[in-house]
């Protein structure tokens, strides 16, 4: 029997709200995985405030409609992920809830756990195919982006260097947020990018690759950090080198930023509906495993909010109070 201990305050159920991409694709779960009451809850390490939470929701859906739990950390690797996978296939398991190690390099092991019967229910990433996850309930990060670009340029004056701090390459949502960004910032003539590097979305990495910025454009007056964990790192950069004049804009809506907007370190962040899309995965797990159907598209879009010192006393456990 497989279980979770939870330490972490479960985060409270909201309301769900999606916008529709594509059709799915669903065909039905298998008998095994329909008798199973195992559910495998597979993120990224969750020394990340924000795959913790997704994980925790999960967790707790899923063992309140009934199922035991398994949490797994792919440690955001292909291989690590598809093992787990794997193993999940060896359980039986009724359905695999991801957020995956790769947009191209984890559709092998997603095609090998649906020819085995055990669907999965993508949340945060997506992967570079559609028919080979059942559900696929992402941010959607575009918008969230240029939310997060019309308040960075407020914030800046709309003039001034400024640099961007990148995810990982192999991760889909780096690029749709700094085109999300970009989309809003090259319209604007005086504002200039003068560095973009990639930190892989780690704090350590991002401290050193904005102390290499700082030392190379010792003027930019604005950062921009596509996540949180990473906008950690720019913080404690920027702190080293007694820089305090320059705007830091990020994404993820985690408590830690939250803090550091109400304290005035960071100008603002842009909210992901973890909460949303961790509780919407398990629920349509649930309704695919008894069902054969999630009566859903395969792909679908939840909506980001900005915070800024004007709201941040109203988030808690990334959630924004008066959103679903």
């Amino acid at each position: 029997m497989y279980s979770h201990v939870i330490n972490k305050k479960v985060l409270s159920a909201v309301a769900l709200t999606s916008v529709i991409l594509a059709p799915s694709l669903a065909t039905g779960p298998s008998a095994a995985s329909a008798s199973s009451k195992l559910m495998v809850i597979i993120t990224p390490p969750h020394d990340n405030p924000f795959f913790a939470a997704e994980a925790t929701v999960a967790i707790a859906e899923a063992q309140k409609l009934g199922y035991q739990t398994l949490s797994l950390n792919n440690n955001n690797d292909p291989t690590t992920q598809s093992n787990e996978i794997g193993e999940a296939i060896s359980d039986h398991a009724a359905a695999i809830i991801l957020d995956n190690a790769g947009a191209e390099a984890s559709i092998a092991a997603i095609q090998r756990a649906k020819t085995a019967g055990v669907p999965t229910f993508l949340i945060d990433r997506e992967i570079d195919a559609t028919g080979v996850a059942v559900a696929q309930i992402v941010s959607n990060n575009f918008q969230g982006a240029e939310l997060g670009g019309a308040y960075f340029a407020k914030v800046m004056g709309e003039k001034g260097d400024y640099a961007e701090i990148l995810g990982l390459a192999t991760d889909t949502n780096s690029a749709t947020r700094s085109a999300g960004f970009l989309a809003v910032l090259k319209q604007i003539p005086a504002m200039h990018l003068v560095a973009s590097q990639a930190a892989n979305w780690d704090q350590t990495t991002a401290y050193n690759v904005t102390q290499t910025i700082l030392q190379a454009h010792p003027n930019i007056t604005g950062i921009i950090s596509l996540n949180d964990t990473m906008a950690l790192g720019v913080v404690a950069a920027l702190k080293a080198a007694h820089k305090t004049n320059v705007k830091i804009v990020a994404m993820d809506g985690s408590p830690q930023v939250v803090s550091l907007i109400r304290s005035g370190q960071v100008s603002g962040d842009v909210l992901q509906p973890l909460a949303v899309f961790s509780k919407l995965a398990v629920d349509e797990a649930n309704t695919y495993i008894k069902t054969g159907k999630t009566g859903k598209p395969e792909k679908q879009l939840l909506p980001c909010y900005l915070i800024t010192p004007a709201n941040a006393a109203e988030v808690t456990n990334f959630h924004l109070a008066g959103t679903p």
